[in-house]
């Protein structure tokens, strides 16, 4: 176990503030179980975690027939088959500890962000985490269907009926972002007040016109997927030879996005300089993450204790801004 605890920090402007770390439960009975959910819950909050991360889509089984449609397969890789599992199991475990008030809960909804679904979406999510309101609400990926302006219309008039704290966007470009911010501004509606983006070695796109839109904007930056989903820990392969369980083993597609010779080659270089620094490789991943003035906190998709120790190591560790830029240098937007 390493000592030490998750310090806080500002959200953009929103004006409340949230752990550094936040603990990402897209896993909850899809790639862990519910007793394993509940015990690493309870690890992150005793060691200051008190972001939590989920969606509607976040569940067995969403990711199952997912992985059905998309590649054909039929065998059960997950935890369970629970749909919108990961919101249910955090429910049930703040019921049980009598700690909402203690936990900022952010959710997220794709199933359409049209006028009519957003407090559908909205009231589904509360019942599953059993409570009256979310604190954070994410549209999780733009909707092309629907009008920027008719969404975040929606979505304002969730937060002053105060069924939502914070309204906000999920893999949104830079332009996509600026689009909702003029539409809200148009219409006298609310603005998205956080970002969550992928950000990490192997992916750093938003650092180019994202992250400094959120810091002009005193938007908040939540970052998912420090380490590529798995992949910079070093234990994948070209070959695509999944060890059974492991995140790519039940979600194929992260592949797709980070498996490339540029990253590859991009992982020795980090192993390398691990070594030199005698740090773990994914404490050096990490901690850079971490580092960005616009990121406000850095979401850990954990599955063990481990990980989250790892997080809380790599912050207290930081990074000095000659070693960033040194790692920054051996990044390669992927568009």
């Amino acid at each position: 176990m390493v000592e030490g605890r998750a310090g806080t920090r500002p959200l953009g402007r929103t004006g409340i503030e949230v752990s550094e770390i936040g603990l990402g439960c897209g896993n909850w009975g899809r790639e862990i179980d519910e007793e394993s959910s509940n015990r690493l819950m309870d690890y992150a909050v005793e060691r200051g975690i008190t972001l939590f991360d989920t969606g509607e889509a976040y569940g067995g089984g969403e990711s199952y027939e997912t992985r059905r449609r998309v590649y054909g397969t039929d065998d059960v890789r997950e935890a369970s088959l629970e749909k919108g599992s990961s919101e249910r199991i955090i429910g049930t475990w703040m019921r049980r500890n009598g700690c909402r008030e203690d936990i900022t809960v952010m959710s997220k909804f794709n199933s359409g962000a049209s006028a009519d679904n957003v407090p559908r979406a909205l009231a589904g999510s509360l019942g599953r985490l059993d409570t009256d309101s979310v604190d954070i609400y994410l549209l999780h990926n733009p909707d092309p269907d629907v009008p920027v302006a008719e969404t975040v219309g929606a979505l304002s008039a969730e937060v002053d009926a105060g069924r939502i704290g914070i309204m906000g966007c999920s893999n949104h470009s830079a332009a996509q972002l600026r689009e909702a911010l003029d539409a809200s501004d148009s219409g006298g509606h609310r603005r998205y007040g956080v970002l969550q983006t992928p950000y990490s070695l192997a992916w750093p796109d938003t650092e180019r016109e994202a992250l400094p839109l959120c810091q002009t904007e005193g938007i908040g930056v939540t970052a998912f997927s420090p380490l590529g989903a798995g992949f910079l820990t070093g234990k994948y392969t070209p070959d695509r030879s999944f060890p059974e369980g492991s995140r790519y083993h039940i979600m194929p597609a992260h592949a797709d996005i980070y498996f490339t010779d540029h990253n590859f080659a991009l992982l020795e270089k980090l192993a390398d300089k691990a070594r030199d620094l005698d740090v773990p490789r994914v404490r050096l991943a990490m901690a850079w993450a971490m580092t960005h003035p616009a990121v406000s906190t850095v979401l850990v998709g954990a599955r063990t204790t481990a990980q989250i120790d790892n997080a809380i190591a790599a912050r207290a560790m930081g990074m000095d801004p000659e070693l960033r830029a040194e790692l920054s240098s051996w990044t390669r937007p992927r568009f």
